[in-house]
């Protein structure tokens, strides 16, 4: 509950907190939400509070100190593809200003209101969202697939999925 009414939803265009939701939404694939939720301070903790840059920089060392870590989930895999992630990441900013900034040209720059009355008409994924994990995955990410593309857009509110009955919509 406290996720949601402070941060799920709200526009987040700091880099740092992209960057975040990012790593702790492929994290989850597989997995439930809360249980990615229950273990963000540890990831915090572990990845350096998610400065993209020190990420960038590491190697087997880090690695294998991640994978002894019972903070986190220890899949070798998406610990692999945070680290390539967050180089992929770096020159993504580099070459737009900001990761956000990005995002949003998929949006003609702004931020989409949907207004759906029940939350079985919210998608798990859509056609922007699968258009921008291609572009993703073209630019050197892995573990990041339409449906986690369309929970980052979610998350970051750069897509606001509250229901219309909800207080958090306007």
């Amino acid at each position: 509950m406290s996720y949601h009414d402070n941060e799920w939803g709200i526009p987040a265009f700091e880099d740092r907190v992209n960057f975040e939701f990012l790593i702790l939404e492929s994290a989850q694939a597989g997995l439930s939400w809360l249980t990615v939720l229950r273990k963000r301070e540890a990831y915090r903790e572990a990845y350096a509070n998610f400065d993209v840059d020190e990420i960038a920089s590491w190697g087997m060392c880090e690695i294998e100190k991640l994978m002894n870590n019972s903070g986190i989930i220890r899949n070798r895999k998406k610990i692999e593809a945070s680290i390539s992630n967050a180089r992929a990441f770096r020159e993504i900013t580099a070459r737009h200003g900001s990761f956000a900034k990005w995002i949003l040209e998929f949006f003609d720059g702004e931020t989409l209101v949907n207004n759906w009355k029940t939350i079985h008409e919210i998608p798990s994924t859509t056609p922007r969202a699968l258009a921008i994990a291609k572009e993703l995955k073209a630019a050197g990410f892995r573990f990041i697939g339409p449906r986690v593309v369309y929970a980052h857009l979610q998350a970051t509110g750069i897509v606001n999925d509250h229901l219309v009955g909800c207080w958090r919509h306007h």
